[in-house]
C-alpha cells in the first residue's frame, strides 16, 4: 500500500520520542531503529507478520539497550517510533535505502516505485522531524556550556544472507575515530565479547549517515554501536550487554574529554 497522504495520523502519535531529557552528562543516545510499528496508513507494506517482526523491519534489542545505557551514563535518549521499513533514518533521503524496496532476501511491495510526493511525504513526517530533535537536543546541551556525545546504538542479526557472523559487538565511527578507539582499546584488554573495528557494517556501508549529519560537522566526539541482536533476547542479556558498554562509554569519555 502507498501512502498518497497522511503519513501520520493522530493516533499514530509523534514520530519520535524523547526520554530521560533531564540527563546532565552531555551524552545523546540515538536509535534509530528502535520500532517495528508501522503507521496505521502504512498497512503491512504487503509483507507478512514473520518479516515484520524481524530483523528488516527494525533492530530488536537496540531500545532496551539505550534505555539503559541512558540511565546508566545520565544521558537523553531520542528515538523514533516507527519501523525503518517506512524510513530509516540512518538513511538520507536521497539514499534507495532510506525507503528500501528490498531488504536481504525480503522484498517490500509498498515501497515499490514510490512516486517522489510520497518520497517527501515520508521524509517530511518521519525524518525531518527525527534529526530536529536530535539536533535540538545538542544544541540545547551546547548551549548550557556543556560538551555534547553523539552515541548511535543498532542491534545486527546473527545470520546474514545465510552467512555466521562471528563478530559480538561493532564499534562503528567515520572519520572521527577518538571515541571509538579508546573503547576499542580498553576491549582489546580483555572482556566477554568479541569486538571489532567497523564491523559487521563500516562507514562505506552508508550507516554513518547520523554521525556525519550530527556530530562531525561540529567537531563532536561520536561512536556509533553495534551489537549482535542474540545476545540481547532476553533481560539478563541485555543488561550485561549495556553495562559493558556503559563502561566502554563511560572510560572513553574520560580519555576523550
Amino acid at each position: 500500500m502507498l501512502l498518497r497522504s497522511g503519513i501520520l495520523t493522530a493516533s499514530d502519535g509523534e514520530a519520535v520520542a524523547l526520554e530521560n531529557a533531564t540527563g546532565t552528562s552531555g551524552v545523546v543516545l540515538v536509535c534509530e531503529h528502535a520500532s517495528a510499528v508501522l503507521p496505521a496508513a502504512a498497512g503491512d507494506l504487503g509483507l507478512s507478520a514473520d518479516a515484520l517482526s524481524s530483523h528488516i523491519a527494525w533492530d530488536p534489542g537496540a531500545l532496551a539497550i539505550a534505555r539503559r545505557l541512558s540511565t546508566a551514563l545520565d544521558g537523553v535518549l531520542v528515538h523514533q517510533r516507527f519501523s525503518r521499513l517506512i524510513y530509516d533514518c540512518n538513511r538520507p533521503p536521497e539514499s534507495p535505502a532510506a525507503m528500501p524496496e528490498k531488504s536481504e532476501i525480503y522484498e517490500i511491495p509498498g515501497n515499490r516505485d514510490l512516486a517522489p510526493a510520497e518520497r517527501y511525504a515520508r521524509t517530511a513526517a518521519l525524518y525531518i522531524p527525527f534529526h530536529d530533535r536530535v539536533s535540538a537536543e545538542l544544541s540545547r546541551i551546547a548551549g548550557e556550556g556543556r560538551k555534547p556525545v553523539v552515541v548511535t546504538i543498532h542491534t545486527f542479526t546473527p545470520v546474514y544472507f545465510g552467512k555466521p557472523r562471528e563478530v559480538e559487538i561493532g564499534i562503528l565511527h567515520d572519520t572521527d575515530s577518538r571515541l571509538a578507539d579508546a573503547m576499542l582499546e580498553a576491549a582489546a584488554a580483555g572482556g566477554p565479547y568479541r569486538v571489532e573495528r567497523n564491523s559487521p557494517y563500516g562507514p562505506e556501508d552508508g550507516v554513518t549517515h547520523t554521525l556525519r549529519l550530527h556530530a562531525l560537522p561540529l567537531g563532536l566526539a561520536n561512536v556509533m554501536i553495534e551489537v549482535r541482536n542474540d545476545l540481547v533476547r532476553d533481560d539478563a542479556g541485555v543488561e550485561a550487554v549495556s553495562a559493558y558498554l556503559a563502561d566502554l562509554i563511560s572510560g572513553a569519555l574520560e580519555r576523550v574529554a
